[in-house]
């Protein structure tokens, strides 16, 4: 099992829910893109400050 050191999970962001490495950008948005069919580049647009393992590691808790 990859390690999942780029999520996290505090009440200070996202309300609690699965986050990017405590941003306000959630796990469940990064998912919702790429399940309507954005690309990776097209994540990365939307949200400049990701970086590409960001994505990867959202990818693998929804098993994408």
């Amino acid at each position: 099992m990859e390690k999942l050191d780029r999520i996290t999970v505090s009440p200070e962001f996202c309300k609690g829910l699965p986050s990017i490495r405590e941003t306000h950008i959630s796990v469940k948005a990064i998912i919702k893109m790429l399940v309507k069919g954005s690309t990776e580049t097209e994540v990365l647009r939307a949200y400049p400050e990701l970086e590409p393992e960001d994505i990867h590691q959202a990818r693998l808790i929804k098993g994408l």
